[in-house]
């Protein structure tokens, strides 16, 4: 009896060790498939990679591999006049200026949904500080403008975050740029990340870090960067791959993880990842991460510039490439006509000199040139000015440059040849070159609030019933800030400033003096709140010209506290307290509609508001004889 259980438990191994492999090789032979689908494609990224490191003469072959282009003639001249790479500068430094300030709006007016708005806010705010997102950002944008298309990966670290007491980690939201070549989609067709049926992310990762994420012993290889492919150093070179950029990574491994989104199959989706050739994880979608509750995909598209019914978008420098080969030709032809003006080409009769040594040393000044006698000596053949169709053809290409990139000479080397003098008027061109860049703006702006949305939901998801975030509060002092999953209830996303007219210091500041000056900003008494002006002292970047101390926030704050205690105690009224703001705290707080389910408090409320008032009007009394 022994020996047959023993027999039957070696026969499920078997067939679960051989389901396995079946597994990894399908995995696999779909990862060979959606490379070979897009291979042109990812040789269009590395000719643009090429192009904007300077690497200019080179193309993609008839086998679909990028090659060097060989000169026609030993002596032409090869020179690169690089302007794709300023243009991809300037577009990067406008772009960085697109960081809105994420916040969470309200569901209602009511005291636990302006909560819980703050509290989302808060965590969105101190995930973006922990994760360094301006920096995830500015990496992101140069693969989108580079390539066309780059990504964001928002996802759950287990072993991030603090220690607990009993030394375990909490976990943490991580936020990572990926570039397009390790996502690929089976459907190249398809927009929108969530409607692909499947996405695979594959990275080249150490053996160590293998070791460590999964437990699993794979052997180390050098993989291609780009290809993710094992591949020997000796053919890191243009001759025999391609690209002159590409690495190879040593000690690495393939690591393949296969997403495939809910269907009648897998209600939850599937996750399949496989490690060096072996099986690491196979489950459902591990985030709940989409609308609704649903699980989904992890990643978020940025594009430069969307293209219709292609996954992938577009780069300008696959439109500025063209002009760039035409300007390269131009200028070394040039530069060619220049040398032969000022070197001359020198005419030679067959046997009249000795045409080795004129070659080696040419005519230098002084030079005693010795010719057969009765022969024709050597002379120089005519040569003509430098045709003006060089000129002209250069300033035409510079022009086709400008319309191309929709980067002008006045953002990009400060030089006006619009003859355009009036403020007005330089304005309406700086305006018209941020509005040519309003497709890839308004792309970072929906990469970025879908990050938001993401953080919150993973936060809902695995934050528990008790963290602890450390973030500056008002008043400019640090404050921990305890919630819970359920306190993030909302992730609806907003931009505290969502618009071009506050992208830089000076806008903004000048905006801030216009309120001033129109008196928006003054309250019923006529004069500035004391709340409102530090708020302004501390936009304009003068925080510590406020003479208020920072104490209206804290009495807010104190306030705010005495009202969670009076729900269940009473509450003294301490001597230091603003009545003003404690009398508005509290009646806002007994007006909500979250006061309604604690009828019971509302004697304490009352006497604790009564204290303030008689306290106010003691105040007054005793500063009134010293008026």
């Amino acid at each position: 009896m022994l020996n047959r259980s023993t027999e039957a438990d070696r026969a499920r191994m078997r067939a679960a060790e051989a389901e396995e492999e079946r597994l990894v090789r399908a995995v696999l032979d779909e990862f060979e498939a959606r490379r070979e689908a897009r291979r042109l494609l990812e040789r269009s990224w590395e000719l643009n990679m090429n192009f904007l490191a300077g690497n200019q003469y080179c193309d993609i072959g008839p086998a679909g591999e990028l090659e060097e282009e060989q000169p026609r003639f030993y002596w032409q001249s090869r020179r690169v006049f690089n302007h794709i790479a300023p243009a991809i500068d300037t577009r990067c430094a406008k772009l960085a200026r697109v960081r809105p300030v994420m916040s969470v709006r309200a569901a209602t007016g009511e005291e636990s949904d302006t909560r819980t708005a703050k509290i989302a806010s808060d965590v969105l705010r101190s995930v973006s500080e922990e994760c360094a997102l301006d920096d995830i950002i500015s990496n992101a944008t140069v693969w989108s403008e580079t390539c066309g298309t780059a990504f964001y990966k928002v996802y759950w670290d287990a072993r991030g975050g603090r220690r607990r007491e009993d030394g375990t980690p909490e976990g943490a939201v991580r936020i990572a740029a990926v570039p397009p070549f390790e996502i690929y989609p089976q459907d190249l067709a398809c927009e929108r990340v969530e409607d692909q049926p499947s996405i695979m992310h594959v990275r080249a990762v150490p053996v160590e870090e293998i070791r460590e994420k999964y437990g699993l012993e794979v052997a180390g290889e050098d993989i291609d960067e780009f290809s993710f492919t094992p591949r020997a150093a000796s053919q890191n070179d243009m001759g025999g791959s391609g690209s002159a950029l590409r690495t190879v990574r040593r000690g690495c491994a393939k690591v393949v993880e296969y997403y495939m989104r809910p269907s009648e199959a897998f209600p939850e989706g599937r996750l399949t990842v496989v490690a060096g050739g072996k099986l690491a994880y196979c489950g459902d979608l591990p985030y709940i991460n989409g609308e609704n509750g649903t699980r989904t995909y992890p990643f978020v598209k940025q594009c430069a510039v969307p293209l219709s019914g292609a996954f992938f978008g577009g780069s300008l420098i696959d439109r500025m490439i063209p002009v760039q080969r035409a300007f390269n030709a131009v200028k070394n032809r040039k530069h060619e006509f220049l040398n032969r003006l000022t070197m001359g080409v020198l005419a030679v009769e067959d046997g009249s000199v000795d045409t080795e040594e004129l070659l080696e040393e040419g005519l230098a000044p002084g030079k005693v040139l010795v010719y057969r006698r009765g022969a024709q000596p050597p002379q120089m053949l005519g040569t003509d000015s430098m045709p003006s169709e060089f000129h002209d053809e250069e300033e035409r290409l510079l022009d086709e440059f400008i319309l191309v990139s929709g980067v002008s000479e006045l953002s990009s080397t400060t030089q006006n040849r619009t003859h355009v003098t009036s403020a007005t008027g330089l304005q309406l061109l700086i305006d018209l070159d941020d509005t040519r860049l309003a497709v890839t703006t308004d792309s970072i702006r929906r990469a970025i609030k879908e990050i938001g949305r993401r953080v919150l939901r993973l936060m809902r998801q695995f934050a528990g019933s008790h963290r602890l975030l450390r973030m500056a509060g008002d008043g400019r002092r640090a404050e921990l800030l305890s919630f819970s999953a359920s306190d993030l209830s909302s992730d609806d996303v907003v931009f505290e400033t969502d618009t071009d007219e506050t992208s830089s210091p000076s806008k903004r500041r000048s905006l801030l003096y216009e309120l001033v000056s129109m008196g928006l900003l003054k309250g019923e008494d006529g004069n500035i709140p004391a709340e409102t002006r530090t708020k302004l002292l501390e936009a304009l970047g003068f925080s510590s010209l406020d003479g208020a101390g920072g104490l209206l926030p804290l009495h807010k704050n104190k306030a705010s506290e005495e009202n969670r205690r009076l729900l269940s105690e009473e509450v003294p009224v301490d001597v230091y307290d603003e009545d003003a703001v404690h009398i508005a705290e509290h009646t806002r707080f007994l007006l909500s509609d979250d006061f309604r389910r604690h009828e019971d408090a509302k004697a304490r409320f009352t006497a604790h508001l009564r204290g303030h008032e008689e306290q106010a009007h003691r105040k007054r009394e005793e500063s009134a004889p010293q008026a």
